[in-house]
């Protein structure tokens, strides 16, 4: 599980004292506690809502990052770029622009759909079998460009 694998890398980066790799993993680590330990969860954590936290955490990373390059602060942005490096390791590799236009044409194709009034079909079925694999918002605007 990647929880366990989590906390073993913990130890490993503190005997090799990598400060960056240290922060980001213990930061993974807290936030799956939170979701373990939330109601509803049993005190169990699936390694399906362990992605769906590590591309949360990853997406926030990279948000802040820019908002560190927009208030022109480099050091900032790269440090927080270097522990989103870190989590994007535990992550299935994202798709490629050729590759998410061709899953969510077969998508469109499987579900029918014709128009831009269809979308939500479209979002229903590519957000859950391309989880981990694309965000979202890459997702949405390639299925508007495909549907126009």
């Amino acid at each position: 599980m990647l929880f366990e694998q989590i906390s073993s890398d913990i130890v490993a980066a503190m005997k090799a004292k990598d400060k960056v790799r240290l922060l980001a993993l213990r930061n993974v680590k807290k936030y799956f506690i939170e979701a373990k330990t939330a109601p509803g969860s049993n005190d169990e954590l699936t390694d399906e809502a362990a992605m769906k936290v590590l591309a949360k955490l990853a997406k926030q990373g990279r948000d802040t990052a820019q908002i560190y390059l927009s208030q022109n602060r480099a050091d900032l942005a790269e440090e927080e770029m270097k522990q989103v490096r870190v989590i994007e390791e535990y992550l299935p590799k994202q798709m490629e622009d050729d590759e998410l236009r061709a899953a969510l044409s077969e998508i469109i194709a499987e579900v029918g759909a014709t128009t831009a009034r269809d979308m939500g079909k479209v979002m229903g079925v590519a957000t859950k079998r391309l989880a981990g694999k694309a965000e979202g918002r890459a997702i949405s605007e390639m299925v508007k460009s495909l549907l126009q």
